[in-house]
């Protein structure tokens, strides 16, 4: 089948990745509808209307989970700055679930794409999707936009998915937390996109070292190491400098946060986890830009980072990440401790311990990414709200605080890192003229 309007890889995940990620944790599970019976037999007053603001990749792949993860859930109305971004989200939604049809009738799947003519374009789409009368809306637009369309809606009383990070600076995580508390004084649902938390052998890993399973944790090493990013877009005539930007949202830090905190916070949220949430004393570290392209489209982000978390009780946590071709491709964690040492590999899920106790992890694999979606919506319906908000805040600054000690050179404390007031978007986004970030040196950096 043809596609008149792809969805551009610049933008969100792309569709290669995005399937690569869930036939990495079990296609089966990743395609599978919950027993809830068939799709035909739901109940107008049973709906629970979704809306999505972001409709590339991640926010195609969270539609589709969505809608996965209740009889009731419709997609309602959809959000984008560009207009092919929309088009592109509903070709994928129905060409990824036209198995289903032969499952629950040849027009199941049809009776959960209700969009009808609600589909907004432009920086203020998040308003009309708000207003559409939806019940839960997906956030999955590049990080720069999560802390105020969580705050716009929250105040609106909306259930929300958020994807990581919250934020791209400590501003954003201060706005963040706030919302999460007023979504919390509102009983709203407010699930995160720090999806290994959901994830089963992840978990049954982390419930082992926080019941002795090492003895006394002192070390944490975690990595996120590989070989690309996504392909740039060079620049077309007629995009403005926003457009430009925004069509390569990864390679500029104030839209990304770079990738230490847009990709590789996955793994920095291992560290957080194991340390049950206790924020570190301080960070320092390293970092810069080797191997990628000195192009325009390649924005100001870095390719890799080396950091060192420092925390009161005298554990450390070492993370490094890179973007480099041609290298070996790593995404693993080492928890070393007083009676034993874990190796958690997520991709192959080998987890085992080795010590005075030896250990392997036996739970399943699941699919994550639906999961997330499952607890979120029937969190909902039993009215038994899920917030994440203040765990996914702590995790993103985490992230932030590293890239603020590479890029400065100097060493952060996790008071400096929270309470820094440099914000990376003083300007309100709009198509038209914009600043081009430079690639940060450090030790010439004076606000962190």
């Amino acid at each position: 089948m043809s596609i008149p309007n792809p969805i551009d890889p610049n933008l969100l995940l792309s569709r290669r990745e995005f399937t690569a990620s869930t036939a990495a944790i079990g296609a089966a599970a990743a395609f599978a509808l919950p027993s809830f019976g068939k799709l035909s037999a739901l109940r107008e007053e049973n709906t629970l209307r979704v809306g999505v603001v972001g409709c590339g990749g991640r926010g195609t792949g969270a539609v589709i989970q969505a809608l996965k993860a209740d009889p009731g859930s419709v997609l309602w109305s959809m959000g984008d700055a560009f207009e092919e971004q929309i088009q592109s989200c509903l070709h994928y939604t129905n060409e990824s679930m036209l198995d289903l049809d032969d499952e629950q009738g040849t027009d199941a799947w049809s009776k959960k794409i209700q969009v009808a003519d609600r589909k907004f374009t432009g920086f203020d789409a998040i308003n009309q999707v708000i207003a559409s009368g939806v019940d839960v809306i997906l956030l999955t637009t590049p990080p720069a936009f999560r802390p105020e369309h969580l705050r716009l809606s929250v105040d609106a009383g909306k259930h929300v998915f958020c994807e990581k990070p919250v934020a791209v600076d400590a501003p954003g995580v201060r706005s963040v937390l706030e919302s999460a508390k007023i979504a919390k004084s509102k009983s709203l649902s407010l699930m995160s996109g720090f999806c290994w938390r959901y994830q089963d052998q992840v978990k049954e890993t982390m419930h082992k070292i926080h019941i002795g399973g090492i003895g006394d944790l002192h070390t944490i090493q975690t990595t996120y190491n590989t070989t690309g990013w996504v392909q740039p877009k060079a620049r077309k005539s007629g995009w403005s400098d926003a457009e430009f930007q925004l069509r390569n949202w990864q390679y500029f830090t104030p839209l990304s946060a770079d990738h230490v905190a847009e990709q590789a916070v996955h793994a920095i949220d291992w560290q957080a986890w194991a340390m049950q949430d206790r924020a570190p004393v301080r960070c320092f570290g390293v970092g810069g830009r080797q191997t990628r392209p000195d192009l325009a489209e390649t924005g100001n982000v870095w390719d890799h980072f080396s950091l060192i978390y420092e925390y009161d009780n005298g554990v450390r946590g070492y993370h490094m990440c890179r973007h480099w071709p041609n290298t070996p491709s790593d995404n693993s964690a080492y928890f070393l401790g007083s009676a034993g040492n874990c190796t958690m590999q997520v991709w192959n899920g080998n987890h085992t311990i080795e010590g005075e106790t030896p250990w392997k992890g036996t739970a399943k694999s699941n699919d994550m990414y639906q999961r997330e979606h499952d607890v979120l919506f029937k969190s909902i319906r039993n009215n038994t709200p899920v917030n994440d908000g203040k765990f996914m805040s702590h995790t993103s600054l985490l992230a932030i605080m590293g890239r603020m000690a590479a890029y400065s050179g100097k060493i952060v404390t996790w008071e400096e890192a929270m309470n820094s007031q440099v914000a990376l978007n003083q300007q309100s986004w709009s198509f038209g003229e914009r600043p081009t970030p430079t690639t940060p040196i450090p030790g010439t950096i004076e606000e962190i």
